[in-house]
C-alpha cells in the first residue's frame, strides 16, 4: 500500500510561513516525482525487468501546530481519512521543525496519539524525527554559507529553554566554523556580534536557522539594523531563512523518495 507523508509546520498569524509551506508542499512532490522516475529508470537499466506502467502514487499534505483553524489532531484525522481514500494505510508524519523543544518532544507526539486514537485501525501514524535531526540538514546550511565572503558567521537561532535542546546547534555551528547566537536565550546576536568585532572581524554573516519569512526574521532584520549603527566599522550581512530556496524541497522530496517502493505490474 502506499504510504502518505503530512508535513506539519509550527504555524504563524503572519500570511507568509503559510504560502511559503504551500510552495515547500508543491515543490517536494515535484522532487518526489522526479527521483521516483529516475529510480524506476535505473531499475530498468539493471535489467531486473519491463515495466508497462510505474505508479508514482505518493501523497503529500501539510499541517500547522499552532495558529490553525482546527487542532493539529484534526488536521490529522482528516488528512488521513483522504490518504485511506487514496489507497494509503500508513501516515508518516514529519516535523517541519529545527530543535528539539517542547513541540517536537511533547506537543506534536500527543497530538499524533490523539488522532491515532481517533482513527483507530484505519490507518498508521507513524512520527518521523524532526527535520533538524536530519544529517543532510548540515549540507542545507553549509551551502547557504559558501556564496558570501564574510570574516566570521553567526548561526542564528530560535533557542529553547528545555535542557538539552541547544547541543545540536552547538554542534552545528562549530562544525560549519560559525559561532552561535539564539533569539530567545542568550547567548543573544547583540553578544556575539560584539564579540566578533571585538577580534577584529570586519564583515560578518548572520544566518536566520529559521525555516520561513515571517515576524521573527522581519524583527531580525530590524534588530541588524540597529547593530549596524552600533558598530559601524563592522558590515553585517543578513542571509535569508532556509526555504527560500528549493533545497530543502530536494531534502525533503529526497527523504520520500528513498523510502518509497516504485510498484510495477
Amino acid at each position: 500500500m502506499p504510504t502518505a507523508y503530512l508535513l506539519v509546520s509550527h504555524g504563524s498569524r503572519d500570511p507568509r510561513p503559510e504560502i511559503a509551506m504551500q510552495k515547500l508542499v508543491w515543490l517536494v512532490n515535484k522532487r518526489v516525482q522526479n527521483r521516483l522516475i529516475d529510480k524506476n529508470l535505473h531499475f530498468i537499466g539493471e535489467g531486473v525487468g519491463v515495466t508497462s506502467a510505474t505508479i508514482y502514487d505518493v501523497c503529500i499534505g501539510a499541517a500547522s501546530l499552532e495558529l490553525s483553524p482546527q487542532p493539529l489532531h484534526e488536521q490529522i484525522r482528516l488528512f488521513a481519512k483522504h490518504a485511506i481514500l487514496r489507497g494509503c494505510r500508513h501516515l508518516k508524519i514529519l516535523p517541519l521543525l529545527l530543535l528539539p523543544g517542547v513541540h517536537v518532544m511533547e506537543d506534536i507526539p500527543r497530538e499524533v496519539i490523539q488522532a491515532q486514537q481517533a482513527l483507530g485501525g484505519e490507518i498508521k501514524l507513524d512520527l518521523q524525527p524532526y527535520l533538524g535531526s536530519q544529517p543532510n540538514m548540515r549540507w542545507l546550511v553549509a551551502k547557504r554559507m559558501v556564496f558570501s565572503k564574510v570574516d566570521a558567521w553567526v548561526l542564528l537561532a530560535h533557542g529553547s529553554r528545555r535542557p538539552g535542546s541547544l547541543e545540536q546547534i552547538e554542534r552545528l555551528a562549530t562544525d560549519l566554523g560559525a559561532v552561535s547566537a539564539y533569539w530567545s536565550v542568550a547567548p543573544s546576536l547583540q553578544e556575539r556580534i560584539q564579540d566578533l568585532v571585538s577580534r577584529g572581524n570586519k564583515i560578518v554573516g548572520i544566518l536566520p536557522y529559521f525555516l520561513f519569512p515571517g515576524g521573527i526574521t522581519d524583527a531580525i532584520a530590524q534588530s541588524i539594523e540597529g547593530l549596524k549603527l552600533q558598530f559601524p566599522e563592522a558590515s553585517l550581512h543578513l542571509a535569508q531563512p532556509l526555504a527560500a530556496s528549493t533545497d530543502l524541497a530536494d531534502l525533503i522530496g529526497d527523504l520520500i523518495a528513498n523510502e518509497t517502493k516504485i510498484i510495477n505490474w
